[in-house]
This record gives structure tokens, sequence and C-alpha cells, in this order.
């Protein structure tokens, strides 16, 4: 996925429950049965979709199965309102924290007893993303969160702290020549979670007793320091193409983004590393990691040919390390299939975005985490600007989520 307001998503596993696993044999097409097409949406960006089609290719021709694919360019509006209406995917690839959301209003149905693959496979963290109340809900194929980008061609070693970091942003920042110390998307809760919640605090934690903690001293603590530390060094305006495009013109610095920025950096010729994120005066960074993953519509919900197209895709997907290894290295995708994870192959790059995804923590699948999105992005906004300072904002942006809660 490119831009992650809240969520954003990737492709991983692959082995059918007829036996592909992932390998480029015929038994597939003998043992899959009647052949049915599949209805499979996701949203990604353009370096993304020619490989996802090649992926889709490859399972037609592994299999009896087709593919009925579409790139979504809204998929919350579009899945909202099309699953409900009966004219829905099988499956839509994205973030886990829909989940909750998503089960409690019947989009998804619970395919625990149809799986013909072990959770277990998969890391403890993407397995347990997967399912809400007991059912499980889709299976996963790779892990995301933001973390540091740096180009070597400026930069000669990945920073350890906030303020080795603030140095060399000082040294290299010049807007009036186009120079910038770093590109990063401001107004994004998702994006700036890590400082939101270095100083101990935490935006929604439903196991929390407070659960909502918008207002809290540390998350207004971890404001103020993201305010402070890098705003002054971005491009004006805080939205994601605007600081994503000046670090891969190769005009910033630093960049602070996710794996799937990979892909673009790649193909634009940038000299980059990618490194945990430092620590700010003593504390760790705690971002919001996401699990990308096939979700179950209540498309899949009847028997038929076309669900076990679905259900055999997915399942391929989500298991074949091929398929999977080959996104790490292409497109910067960090699988959570435990046997890759364990395996030792996985490019440096991912690898550092790796190491911060151990940083973080998982965005809630609470329903109510919803709710919290827009206000924070709008307080955000506001600081960025210069519209008001982190505490009035967060303040504010906690009383219409309680209001909205209610």
């Amino acid at each position: 996925m490119e831009e992650q307001d809240g969520s954003e998503s990737s492709g991983e596993d692959g082995s059918d429950s007829s036996g592909t696993d992932g390998t480029d044999t015929e038994e597939g097409s003998d043992d899959s049965g009647p052949s049915g097409t599949a209805t499979v949406w996701y949203s990604l960006s353009e370096s993304e979709k020619d490989e996802r089609e090649a992926a889709i290719q490859q399972f037609e021709e592994q299999t009896d199965h087709s593919i009925d694919n579409s790139d979504i360019s809204d998929m919350e509006q579009k899945t909202t309102s099309a699953i409900p209406a009966g004219q829905g995917p099988h499956t839509f690839e994205w973030a886990h924290d829909w989940v909750g959301d998503y089960t409690e209003r019947g989009f998804l149905v619970d395919r625990s007893d149809d799986l013909g693959v072990d959770l277990d496979q998969f890391t403890p963290a993407a397995a347990e993303a997967a399912q809400f109340d007991g059912g499980v809900y889709g299976l996963p194929h790779d892990s995301e969160t933001v973390t540091l980008i740096y180009n070597t061609d400026i930069v000669d070693e990945a920073p350890e702290t906030v303020e080795e970091m603030r140095s060399t942003m000082e040294e290299f920042h010049d807007p009036e020549n186009n120079q910038y110390g770093l590109g990063y998307p401001f107004n994004d809760p998702y994006f700036l979670s890590g400082w939101l919640q270095a100083f101990d605090g935490h935006l929604f934690d439903p196991e929390a007793d407070e659960a909502l903690g918008v207002d809290s001293e540390e998350v207004i603590e971890g404001a103020q320091f993201a305010v402070d530390n890098f705003a002054p060094y971005m491009p004006n305006d805080p939205q994601y193409e605007p600081q994503a495009s000046v670090f891969a013109e190769g005009n910033a610095a630093f960049a602070i983004n996710g794996p799937w920025y990979l892909s673009t950096l790649n193909e634009k010729g940038i000299n980059y590393e990618v490194t945990e994120l430092p620590t700010a005066e003593g504390a760790s960074p705690t971002p919001y990691t996401g699990i990308t993953m096939w979700y179950f519509t209540t498309g899949m919900e009847d028997g038929g040919d076309d669900i076990v197209a679905a259900q055999e895709f997915i399942e391929w997907y989500t298991t074949n390390e091929d398929l999977l290894l080959e996104n790490a290295e292409e497109q910067g995708s960090i699988p959570v299939l435990q046997s890759l994870v364990d395996g030792g192959e996985l490019p440096d790059s991912v690898q550092g975005f790796a190491q911060s995804v151990e940083q973080g923590v998982p965005m809630p699948s609470d329903p109510r985490m919803n709710q919290v999105w827009d206000p924070v992005k709008n307080a955000l906004t506001k600081m960025f600007n210069g519209d008001d300072d982190p505490q009035p904002a967060l303040e504010q942006a906690a009383d219409e989520i309680r209001s909205n809660w209610e």
C-alpha cells in the first residue's frame, strides 16, 4: 500500500488447500477441483500493481481458477457500500485494524472451520491480528510500520538519537534551494504515532484504565517533541505526496515512511539505507504497526466453486515463500510467514523495518479506534501549520472522539 491514514497494506504467504506451495508445478490444477472465479480487491501504488498482477497470473496458471481483480482508490468507501449491498469482493487486502469494526458491522465471515493452513505458520502478532472474538476473518501476509530512511549521498551514517538527526537536518536544510532536512507526512497519526507514544503514552488502548489517551500529558509531550524537532525541517505542506516526493527526488536528507515507499525510491535511483527510529531524549519511539491481510468477506459465506477459488488464492498467496521473498526484495515488504522471518534471507532494508516493527505496537482493532484517526489528524494539521499548540489541539480532538463514541 501506499499511504497509511490509519492503515495500509500489502501481500504475503501462499499455499492453498489443494497442496500448492508456491512452486511452479502442475499438481495444483489437478487437485483443486472445479474451476471458480474469485473477486479480489486491493489498493496499490503504481509501482506495486505489476507485481500483483504477475502474482495473480502465476496463481491462475497453477490452478484451474481465475481471478477478477480490481485496484480500488478508496477502499473504505467502496467496501462499506458494496459489501452490505451484496456487490463486494470475496476478499480484499488491507491492514488488520478494520477487523473489529467490519466484523461487528457484518461485513466479514469467520472461516476458522474452513482453513487449509495453520495459523502457527505466521508470527504470533500476525496470527492474532487476523482474529477477533475467537473467529478468523482473514489471513496475514506482511507487517508494516514507518521508520527512518536516509539518503546515503547526504548522510554518512544512521543517527542513533534525534539530536544527532537534528544536527544533520540543520546542516542540509535550505528551502530556498529546494533542500530539506526531512520528508515526513506530519498530518497522519499513523506516521506520527511513534513520537506521540514515545513518552509512555498511548493514543488508544482498550486494555488501559483510560482507553483514550489522546489528551494525556504523555501524548501532548510527544506531540510537542515532534513539532519542535521535525516540523521546522520539512516542506510546508504536511500531506503525504509533497513530503514523500521531496526525499524521492533526492532533495531531503531523511524520510520517515513505510515499506511501500521503497519501490518508489528504487525507481528513482535514490541511494538510501533503512534504519530504526532514533531515540527521543532517552525515550523510545513506539510506532503503530499494521498487519496486511486478505479479509474474508461475507461474499465467502456460501459454498461454491468461486468460494473455493478465493480461499485457495488467499492461502496460496499468504504461504508462498518465493512470492513473499520476491515482494521483500522488490517492494520492501516485511513478511510475517515465520519460515521467512527466521530464514535469514530478507534484504537489509526489510530488516530495518523489521526492527521498527519490534519497537512498535499493533494498531488497535477495536471498532472505537475508527473514531480516533480523523480528529487527531486535524489536530496534527493545526500544530504543523502553527494554528494551535499541541495541548488545546489534542484536547479538542479528545472531546470530539468521546462525543462520537457516545
